[in-house]
């Protein structure tokens, strides 16, 4: 089975790219000091709001005419006027109560769409702050417009689409929209003169949320421009196929259909040939008909799925369209995504290095519970390093009930959870430390330095950031450099995030950044990850076993999906990495079939990928939890979305949702399924064999001249 992928249409932006921010300043029509004038916002208002496009769906009244188009349905139909004709009026009244639910329901499903869309409004922001001649002010979200400039800063959610012009370490948690696991730094010293839109480098979205530091964004799209929007324009114009068994049904409905014509009209024939009278042989042909008819199959079948759904709700699962827990039944392909579905969704330290040798860490989200693992000296050499990072520091711990969460930078976050498991105290250290001087990390510097007082005359400074650009400021033997490079290798190899550490002691409070970050000595190395969930490797495993093919997508980097790939045993020696620019490309000799992980994906391409291993004949599940997942859930034959993590457009959009968020409830939804399709199959052998044992008498009579029965 092969296919390749399809591309789907191109985003419709209007954004205006230029080379640098005054120029695209001067294509809006806008000042990058004092904003757009309140004449200037009014006109642009005219010209529509910022708000997503509201999709109006097909009328009820046309909703219930579809189900009623079905096959099966009309079918059903035909018999209930067939059996008032020969006055069976109970069997009549089942068959159109059956009509009533199974069409109630079938309207009910197709209403789905419209509910995903409007979920997307919950993702976008609802105030902002507007530099409006020359002044800061609080606006609503939906007012602001193309050219307006707006301050955002961290726990900001950003309202619209928009270029940064000014930043101090500003970093951007995208994981709803393109699947990063981790924030995104953004910077004007990162935005090279391009008119890519594919760099996003200095770019803010609709619908994101600053994690970290402050800046000014100049806006360029608004509302269905915006990539949220994008998305809401796909949602509404992609749809759930049928499912497997709808498909056997609609078969099997013709099927009957023109079967129970060709008997009535053999027998009706048959009959007048041998002399009988018209009316009685319309009577006995119209009677073929209703035995014919298998009226509670529908019944049955909507019986089956709705006992499945309740057995799946008392583990965990609830399914918001009964044909899909048959559809999982029928699963051949499990399209993942990989950040809060296959791994936690929260950064971890697994590991840490010093010139002494490496530490394990253990320890579960941003709990300070855990321990380290390592040598004697490791362990001794490691304290350090713990409190450096605990020091250049900017997040903050905080219980909620329990549960350990980050405000704050997830990574930073992290940081300040494996230097407690190591029985440090982030907040009584940083009383004992108090920081006079930062520098903030940015696009430029790849690094961030702060400066601490101590108990000692001297100040205490640390340096953290991106190894090639800190180890670049120290001097190291060259012993110790390459047992650096061999370590750091190996740590990226399994795609982790490496950070550099080092520190020095300081007579003088640093005059600059350059001056603070001269004569610095290494601490060590410190690896972070987005650890899988303890249960998808074994999840995974028992896929393979039960024949289904797991596939990996998502827009984290390729290393980081490949590593994480490799290590739960979805990507094996021979199988193909494909990014998302390959797929918009449109490789013509694509063989879906070999592909196991897609990495730096929009959801546009998650859509295309969907979509083309369906149309090589692959039945998928698509799991995500993002607002990126949400096509990919919508035209999946199952989409499945996390119940806790997931965000309220992905569970609209979804056919199933995992109450536990765990990934291993699936293979329990794919048992129910079979389970279903079974019953389901053996009953329909049952109502043929029923229907056989009335048909043939009716047969045999007029065929040898017998009498009537």
């Amino acid at each position: 089975m092969t296919s390749t992928v399809p591309v789907v249409g191109t985003r419709p932006l209007a954004q205006p790219w230029a080379d640098d921010a005054l120029a695209l300043s001067a294509a809006l029509s806008s000042d990058l000091v004092l904003g757009l004038s309140s004449t200037e916002v009014r006109q642009r208002q005219a010209d529509g709001k910022n708000v997503l496009p509201v999709a109006h769906g097909p009328s009820l009244v046309a909703l219930v005419l579809a189900q009623l188009r079905e096959t099966m349905i009309v079918v059903l139909l035909a018999a209930a006027v067939l059996t008032t004709v020969v006055g069976d009026f109970a069997d009549t009244l089942v068959i159109v109560l059956v009509v009533v639910i199974n069409t109630t329901l079938g309207v009910a499903q197709a209403s789905k769409a419209q509910h995903a869309i409007s979920a997307l409004s919950t993702v976008t922001a609802h105030s902002a702050r507007a530099v409006r001649a020359g002044a800061t002010t609080v606006v609503d979200a939906q007012d602001v417009v193309c050219g307006d400039l707006l301050d955002v800063e961290a726990g900001d959610r950003i309202p619209a689409d928009g270029r940064l012009i000014s930043g101090e370490g500003l970093h951007a948690d995208e994981a709803t929209l393109t699947g990063e696991s981790l924030p995104v730094l953004k910077g004007t010293a990162a935005c090279p003169k391009s008119t890519a839109v594919a760099d996003r480098s200095c770019m803010l979205h609709a619908g994101t949320a600053v994690s970290r530091g402050r800046g000014r964004i100049l806006v360029t799209a608004i509302g269905e421009a915006t990539e949220v929007g994008w998305v809401a324009t796909l949602l509404a114009t992609t749809s759930a196929p049928p499912t497997p068994l709808q498909k056997r049904l609609t078969r099997f409905g013709h099927q009957v259909a023109v079967a129970t014509v060709g008997l009535c009209v053999f027998v009706l024939v048959l009959g007048l040939l041998q002399g009988q009278p018209v009316e009685r042989m319309v009577l006995v042909a119209i009677s073929l008909a209703v035995a014919a008819i298998p009226e509670s199959l529908p019944a049955v079948v909507m019986l089956s799925l709705a006992t499945a759904a309740q057995r799946m709700a008392r583990r965990s699962v609830v399914v918001r369209t009964f044909p899909a827990v048959e559809a999982l039944g029928a699963v051949t392909t499990i399209a993942s995504d990989k950040t809060g579905t296959l791994t936690e969704g929260s950064m971890t330290v697994p590991e840490l290095w010093t010139p002494a040798g490496r530490v394990l860490a253990f320890g579960h989200g941003y709990s300070p519970e855990g321990s380290l693992d390592g040598s004697p000296a490791a362990l001794a050499a490691v304290g350090p390093l713990l409190t450096a990072v605990a020091l250049c520091n900017d997040a903050e711990l905080v219980d909620t009930d329990g549960t350990w969460e980050v405000a704050g930078d997830p990574m930073e976050g992290a940081l300040l959870a494996v230097a407690a498991r190591g029985t440090l105290d982030p907040e009584r250290l940083g009383r004992g430390h108090p920081r006079v001087a930062s520098y903030p990390f940015d696009a430029r510097r790849l690094r961030m330095t702060t400066v601490h007082r101590r108990a000692t005359e001297s100040l205490l400074v640390v340096t953290k950031g991106a190894p090639d650009i800190v180890l670049a400021l120290l001097t190291l033997s060259p012993e110790l450099r390459h047992e650096v490079d061999e370590v750091l290798n190996d740590m990226t190899s399994q795609g982790l995030r490496v950070l550099a550490v080092a520190e020095r002691s300081s007579p003088t409070p640093p005059t600059s950044a350059e001056d603070a970050e001269t004569g610095l000595g290494l601490l060590g190395l410190v690896a972070l990850h987005d650890p899988p969930r303890a249960s998808a490797a074994r999840t995974i495993a028992g896929f393979s076993e039960a024949g289904l093919m797991t596939v990996m997508i998502t827009g984290d980097h390729p290393q980081t999906a490949s590593a994480i790939a490799s290590h739960l045993g979805i990507l094996d020696d021979g199988d193909l990495v494909v990014t998302g620019a390959e797929v918009a490309a449109g490789l013509a000799d694509l063989d879906v079939s070999q592909v196991r992980v897609y990495a730096r994906t929009a959801p546009e391409q998650k859509l295309a990928i969907v979509q083309a291993l369906q149309q090589a004949g692959h039945v998928v599940a698509m799991t995500g939890d993002g607002v990126n997942d949400a096509p990919a859930l919508r035209t999946a034959y199952v989409g499945v979305a996390m119940g806790r993590s997931g965000t309220e457009v992905a569970r609209q959009a979804a056919d199933i949702i995992l109450v536990d968020d765990d990934f291993s409830t699936i293979v329990v939804a794919i048992e129910e399924g079979r389970r279903v399709y079974d019953n389901i199959r053996r009953f329909l052998l049952y109502a043929l064999s029923g229907g056989t044992a009335e048909v043939l008498p009716m047969l045999a009579g007029p065929f040898f001249g017998l009498a009537l029965p």
